[in-house]
């Protein structure tokens, strides 16, 4: 069988997946479909087949998967095969007879080829600092010394008796700090000194101790019983922090860290675009969320944004999952990757005759543990509900719930385990966001549900417990663009087919969409909220005193409200689905000032005459002239303070142009002027010439 031309092999697994062969015709009508019953065995021929053609294929089998990576390698090994279970998450359950639609749409899902991720380099030379309270830390540095090359400290060297052979550093101190990952590790370490070699029934440190010593390592065992040095140590690659009352867990840990010498690949999970990153603006901090969230401390505030370190991140999600616009994305699979398998899937249970679709978002470790012992010991998945594997649970936000619900799912659960204890708070928030768009649109409540149980028997209940909501309309638009865009196209689908569309909705504190309210009377049109505004949301007039705001592009971020000098900003989240939301709206304008001087308009009427009426009777500005300066455009008042006669900054005055008719006029003036005196003094001769 082909499905969008890769072949797809599929098993019953030696007849433990009962297919209906009337079902089977109808739903995979026209596909030619070839049920195996003993693939990896006995009919291990067909796979050897369509390997040979060295064409893409999907095997519908993880269990056997490596049997036929190694079959794979020997016949073709440039076949690109990749494998889905249809197994444990369709045909072993209580309800198998209606899982058809299901089937497909699985196997349909799995012939997409996800764009693969960028990655980092991360080197480890193999040297290790082991730190602990006492004995217990020498005896794991000398048992890692002859792999590894090892540095030990201890806090506390009282009852440590010295070895007979001193093989490896030994060091009294206390770390205060732990920076860095796997091959970039520094510790800080106070009250640091050197054991003394004559120490006998116990190790003896040094006379002087030296704070703020720095050690860097590749990979740290610390095994003392404080805290960890680390935020989230579980997940900082090359930490290790083992529970020293569990000597299984100990020696799991040096089990694991002999294998971390060479150069490791890791992902990196997020992609940050500083551009709409709305985080800060000229020092004051806007949106945080990301730093809320971060349970590893891989996000720190930088310069305006923020800074995410590839190498602590541990690829939770949270931040994208709670980032307004997108800025950091996540990026395991890149791109869109996440909503066109969501299509598909829900397209393909829809277009096969599946109803009412239940989406199951689980992650690849206990959600697939739980969902194959559900099959194996328990009733196994219902018929409507579609599991879909992420790398995280914690990266699924409001944008993703929202396309889902667009795409026709009737209801999303989302299955946490134990590795997400204290990662949830971003989730919840996320979900508290759809559940108001639902309940506000009248789809109903618990429409996005955290299932978090570890017991496959009452996971099962839930999944099988009937709920009464109204049904989803399911949308055929594309999932394109960046967040803010995607989140806008699902939302509004689901707003024009609500049973009953409102044009707002109220939305909890903290969502990234809605409005602000201005008190007008208090503003002054400095527009200090335009500048700050990162989103475009606040626009001003360059043509009059006047600012806008698009309700659409305002991502609640807080920077106007922080940075208003006059504190009569408030922001008021709430999802507007009018067309008044998308344009732009006059918030506030006043007429202009004109320039007494030259009746150039420059400033706001209200404005001025405020800063006239406070400071009218400032000693500075005693005099009319000095008030007068207030009311002038910038190039005016500057003239104004120089044609002053007493101002310090004059200089002398300037010499009037001359020309040549200038001297030729004073000359003939002079002419005339003496002839006047010689006529008066009668020294005139010219009469008597006559």
């Amino acid at each position: 069988m082909k499905i969008n031309d890769k072949n797809v092999l599929v098993c019953d697994c030696e007849g433990t997946i009962k297919f209906d062969k009337k079902a089977l015709s109808k739903v995979f009508k026209g596909m030619d479909l070839e049920i195996n019953t003993h693939l990896c065995r006995s009919q291990i021929e067909n796979f050897s087949k369509s390997v040979s053609e060295g064409k893409p294929m999907v095997v519908a089998c993880t269990q056997e998967a490596p049997f036929f990576i190694e079959k794979a390698a020997e016949i073709e090994p440039s076949t690109n095969v990749s494998y889905t279970n249809i197994r444990e998450r369709a045909g072993w359950s209580d309800d198998a007879k209606g899982s058809l639609p299901k089937i497909k749409a699985l196997l349909t899902e799995s012939t997409l080829d996800a764009p693969l991720a960028t990655s980092v380099s991360m080197t480890s030379e193999g040297s290790v600092l082991v730190y602990g309270d006492d004995e217990i830390a020498l005896e794991i540095a000398k048992q890692l010394s002859s792999r590894l090359n090892v540095t030990c400290i201890i806090k506390d060297t009282k009852d440590v008796m010295p070895p007979r052979l001193m093989d490896l550093p030994v060091f009294v101190g206390t770390i205060s700090s732990l920076s860095g990952h796997l091959g970039a590790f520094e510790a800080i370490v106070d009250k640091y000194a050197p054991v003394q070699v004559s120490s006998r029934t116990n190790f003896e440190m040094g006379q002087q101790k030296t704070d703020g010593v720095k050690l860097n390592a590749d990979l740290v065992v610390d095994v003392s019983t404080d805290e960890a040095l680390v935020t989230a140590p579980e997940k900082r690659d090359g930490y290790f922090h083992p529970d020293i009352g569990n000597p299984m867990l100990v020696q799991k840990a040096l089990f694991e860290i002999t294998d971390l010498v060479g150069e490791f690949e890791k992902p990196r999970y997020i992609k940050y675009d500083p551009e709409i990153c709305v985080h800060a603006r000229s020092t004051q901090v806007g949106c945080s969320r990301c730093l809320d969230v971060c349970p590893t401390g891989a996000i720190t505030s930088g310069n305006d944004e923020v800074v995410i370190n590839p190498y602590i991140c541990a690829g939770c999600g949270s931040c994208a999952s709670v980032c307004p616009t997108g800025a950091a994305k996540y990026e395991l699979p890149a791109g869109n990757f996440i909503y066109e398998r969501l299509k598909l899937l829900l397209d393909t249970y829809s277009e096969s005759g599946g109803e009412n679709a239940i989406l199951l978002v689980h992650d690849t470790r206990h959600g697939e543990d739980m969902i194959s012992v559900m099959a194996r010991m328990g009733r196994g998945l219902p018929a409507n509900v579609l599991p879909f594997a992420v790398n995280e649970v914690t990266q699924i936000g409001f944008d993703f719930m929202s396309v889902a619900l667009g795409y026709g799912a009737e209801k999303i659960f989302i299955l946490t385990g134990p590795g997400n204890v204290g990662e949830t708070d971003g989730l919840l928030g996320q979900i508290d966001l759809i559940e108001a768009i639902s309940s506000g649109l009248s789809y109903g409540e618990n429409r996005v549900s955290i299932i978090d149980l570890i017991d496959p028997d009452a996971l099962a209940e839930v999944l099988y417990d009937k709920f009464d909501l109204p049904p989803m309309a399911k949308g055929d638009f594309i999932a394109m663009g960046g967040k803010r865009e995607i989140v806008n196209l699902a939302v509004n689908h689901l707003h024009e087919h609500a049973p009953s569309p409102v044009d707002l909705v109220a939305l909890p504190t903290g969502a990234p969409f809605g409005t602000i309210e201005v008190n007008t009377d208090g503003c002054t049109l400095c527009l200090s909220c335009v500048s700050a505004c990162p989103t475009g949301a606040l626009k001003d007039n360059p043509d009059a005193p006047q600012f806008t705001f698009t309700e659409t592009n305002c991502v609640q971020c807080g920077l106007c409200k922080t940075i208003c000098p006059e504190s009569v900003i408030t922001l008021k989240p709430r999802y507007n689905f009018t067309d008044e939301g998308r344009s732009a709206k006059i918030v506030k304008e006043e007429d202009p000032f004109e320039c007494v001087k030259c009746g150039k308009p420059f400033g706001v009427k209200s404005s001025i005459s405020k800063m006239v009426e406070q400071l009218t009777g400032h000693s500075m500005f005693s005099d009319d002239n000095a008030l007068d300066r207030i009311k002038m455009c910038p190039d005016c008042r500057v003239v104004d303070i120089f044609d002053e006669p007493d101002t310090p900054l004059a200089g002398a005055p300037k010499p009037k142009t001359r020309t040549a008719e200038d001297y030729l006029k004073e000359r003939d003036e002079l002419r005339e002027e003496a002839g006047d005196f010689i006529k008066e003094q009668g020294l005139d001769r010219s009469e008597d010439e006559v």
